[in-house]
């Protein structure tokens, strides 16, 4: 996901493994995000716990504010880390483990057209080289 559709989600966004995206990127009324079993049970707990009403923001966090704890939890693992690092990871990683181009493209990254996502993998090939 990207971070600002991370900052934007409610509890009401959150069912089962499923994710809503409300006014995602793409345009479009929303979008769905998929995460595993164990994120989404821990995203219901903190929910949970936290008592965040439904219309309320899990994380009310600016961009900058959201940044900042992924530049930290980077430093805190010896890398630089920037928000759309984690994206571009989950790309790469899903591409080398054999998960076909159009999945990574249309479920994982979202992405409207092929061509997108291939110029997106191809950088981080060319880097790895």
């Amino acid at each position: 996901m990207r971070i600002g559709e991370v900052l934007g989600l409610i509890p009401g966004d959150v069912s089962e493994r499923k994710l809503t995206i409300r006014s995602p990127k793409s345009g479009k009324e929303a979008e769905v995000a998929f995460i595993p079993q164990k994120v989404a049970d821990r995203l219901k707990d903190y929910i949970r716990a936290k008592g965040i009403p439904s219309k309320d923001r899990i994380f009310p966090l600016i961009y900058g504010g959201g940044r900042l704890i992924v530049k930290k939890a980077g430093m805190m693992v010896g890398i630089h880390l920037k928000p759309h690092d984690l994206r571009r990871h989950a790309a790469t990683y899903a591409s080398r483990n054999g998960t076909p181009l159009e999945i990574i493209s249309k479920v994982i990254l979202r992405h409207a057209n092929l061509s997108t996502t291939q110029r997106y993998l191809g950088k981080v090939n060319d880097r790895k080289r």
